[in-house]
């Protein structure tokens, strides 16, 4: 493998972060790089939050299900699905006034889905631009959540969606490579749904690979601990009931002068 391909090999997530702080140009070199992403028609959909208020960034380790690592992380970044900034800049060039076109009020979901790409895909390449920088990363998909509060602490505007929130550092322990699953993960030309065989095969795997964390006592299958764990675990309906507020909001056109 080049080096590229060994650093994603071997990236993992990062919690335990060492007290260095991270230099100016790192900083500068990570953010030049997540610019650099693919971005849909080159409209740049998202925004990047730096937090560094402490007490900000207590307050998102309390909201984002209790992570204490959050607050000590030494940079803390927040991706944001945005097209606030373009119904600004609309709103400033008048072009409600245009002819012959057929207006929107307000972006809608496919614009919100775009724009989650375009903010994901600039996050994504931040992970892999800090990582060969010496700079671990763990995402919080728990930004999500309590949806009222953390567009309060934010200041975010109605078609601003928080998608994902990284917490970055230098690594104070060794990072084992987390296993990944494998089987039936590549489709050819068109969807393929697993046969019972086919299931069977791949419960089997994920068993396997990772039989170091454990199956929970009394589960048939990690089918079991993945349903409790992540799919009807509590904080899936808050996760849920805030996706479909930031959706609604996201949807509401703001009002305009005249």
């Amino acid at each position: 493998m080049n080096p590229t391909l060994e650093l994603i090999d071997a990236r993992t997530s990062t919690r335990v972060y060492a007290e260095t702080s991270l230099t100016p140009e790192e900083r500068h070199a990570v953010l030049h790089a997540a610019m650099r992403a693919p971005t849909a028609g080159n409209l740049m959909l998202y925004s990047i939050i730096e937090v560094g208020d402490q007490r900000l960034k207590d307050r998102l380790a309390v909201i984002c299900d209790d992570q204490p690592f959050i607050a000590k992380a030494p940079w803390v970044l927040v991706f944001v699905a945005d097209y606030q900034k373009w119904i600004d800049l609309f709103e400033h060039g008048d072009v409600w006034s245009l002819e012959g076109v057929e207006h929107r009020d307000a972006p809608g979901p496919g614009d919100l889905m775009l724009a989650c790409s375009d903010a994901l895909i600039a996050a994504q390449t931040a992970v892999i631009a800090a990582e060969s920088l010496g700079i671990g990363s763990c995402y919080i998909g728990d930004i999500m959540e309590r949806a009222e509060e953390v567009s309060d602490l934010l200041e975010l505007p109605r078609h601003a969606f928080p998608v994902a929130m990284l917490c970055l550092g230098r690594p104070a322990l060794d990072r084992p490579v987390q296993p990944r699953m494998t089987r039936n993960m590549v489709m050819r030309d068109r969807y393929h749904r697993l046969s019972a065989g086919e299931r069977d095969a791949t419960l089997r795997e994920l068993a396997e690979t990772f039989a170091s964390g454990g199956l929970k006592a009394g589960a048939r299958s990690y089918a079991d601990v993945v349903y409790r764990r992540k799919f009807a675990a509590p904080f899936t309906h808050e996760l849920n009931r805030s996706v479909a507020w930031w959706l609604e909001r996201w949807q509401t056109p703001e009002p305009r002068d005249g």
